[in-house]
């Protein structure tokens, strides 16, 4: 391979969430006074959905080039060549592309999705969101003082996810149901969506004349050999679309805050840009020069880093069917993410990154504290770390279930 995965970068002492946020985010412990038997340098962290990998080196070069220019004033994306490098990758990649006029940018998915819950739902209004989910879905229907619906995935006895269509279409037709936030790829399960599965979706959301917010922001981080289809794609003509994409996650640019968001109805998204606030509307000039190389240059990168998480993946099934064989584990088709059933060695155990922590020291997330509903017993796992350190792990989390 032309990049180096396996090579171990340290974090310290660079103001990173994951090395120093853990205890707040995970712990709600924010002035530091949790005792754990592991030193904080000392825990294995499988936690927080950001990479343990170098940034493409041309992505690097990217941002050294326009720090270069030497004046790092109030900054938009005015030129074009960033949406011709954007559209020209969803091309390659999905074989479609997004009108430039459509194309809104925020300073994240989530941030776009306090706004639009905002714009889109009434005080009596609900939003279906499918469960397990990531615990920041739910956060801006509850800050905006909205209402959400919890349409429960369907998990099989193989491990596999599926949606209950019967209870998405009873959901959907409920009056005050406004808005599906939609995910494809799924966080936290992995799933990718068949095109019989979108188009079920897209017909349910179309009859009951629904918005649906599809957040695609995983759909680079796919198993060799998968596709990802876009929302836009299956529904090419309906206006009440919104698509949140962003190479943050893939290329591990997270701390660089940039997302686009594209709004297909022209009076939600002159709405959306007139609410958003002045400052919030100019974008890190570093971010836009890292997120156009990456979309310009980032393929063979983000190839091989897939294939390398794909031995991640194997790696970690190997494990469990070894170590821990009551567990029913199905690689992801999508994601760096495992989302793993610990009910049958620690279905008792009510807070299990609390338990990880202290008996094991590995960091994770995991459970309905931190996800939304149909979530009891799972825990999250960051694969996207050299595999010395998954191992590391994986034989620290097998210790503990079995001393227990």
């Amino acid at each position: 391979m032309t990049y180096n995965f396996d090579e171990i970068i340290d974090r310290r002492h660079t103001n990173a969430l994951n090395t120093d946020g853990f205890r707040g985010y995970i712990f709600h412990d924010f002035e530091g006074k949790k005792k754990f038997p592991f030193a904080d340098e000392e825990f294995v962290r499988m936690w927080v959905a950001d990479m343990e990998f170098a940034i493409c080196p041309d992505i690097i070069q990217a941002i050294k080039d326009r720090a270069d220019k030497r004046i790092l004033g109030y900054s938009q994306v005015f030129e074009p060549s960033f949406y011709d490098h954007y559209n020209a990758w969803n091309e390659k990649l999905y074989g479609w592309k997004y009108p430039r006029e459509e194309i809104c940018f925020s300073l994240g998915i989530i941030p776009a999705l306090y706004q639009l819950t905002n714009l889109l739902l009434g005080p009596e209004d609900y939003a279906i969101i499918n469960t397990p989910a990531y615990g920041y879905f739910q956060h801006p229907v509850d800050y905006n003082h909205k209402h959400a619906l919890h349409n429960k995935l369907i998990r099989d006895n193989d491990g596999n996810w599926s949606i209950d269509f019967e209870a998405l279409e009873r959901d959907a037709a409920n009056p005050f149901t406004k808005v599906l936030i939609w995910c494809n790829p799924h966080n936290p399960t992995g799933r990718v969506w068949t095109e019989e599965e979108l188009r079920k979706v897209a017909a349910i959301v179309e009859k009951y004349n629904l918005w649906i917010i599809s957040d695609e922001i995983h759909c680079d981080i796919i198993r060799q050999g998968v596709e990802h289809i876009p929302m836009a794609k299956i529904m090419p003509d309906y206006k009440k679309l919104i698509v949140c994409t962003s190479a943050s996650k893939c290329f591990n640019l997270a701390g660089l805050m940039f997302a686009e968001i594209i709004i297909r109805d022209k009076h939600l998204r002159d709405s959306y840009i007139a609410t958003t606030d002045t400052y919030a509307m100019n974008i890190n000039p570093l971010s836009i020069a890292a997120h156009e190389a990456a979309y310009q240059y980032g393929y063979e990168w983000l190839d091989e880093l897939k294939t390398y998480l794909d031995g991640n993946f194997a790696f970690v099934k190997e494990t469990f069917a070894k170590e821990l064989p009551k567990i029913t584990y199905q690689i992801p088709e999508a994601t760096y993410l495992a989302w793993v059933d610990m009910n049958p060695y620690l279905g008792d155990v009510e807070n299990i990154p609390d338990f990880m922590a202290n008996k094991a020291g590995v960091l994770l997330e995991g459970g309905n504290a931190l996800f939304v509903d149909n979530a009891k017993g799972f825990i999250r796992l960051n694969l996207a770390m050299p595999r010395a350190l998954i191992e590391k792990g994986l034989n620290r989390i097998v210790g503990a279930i079995k001393a227990r």
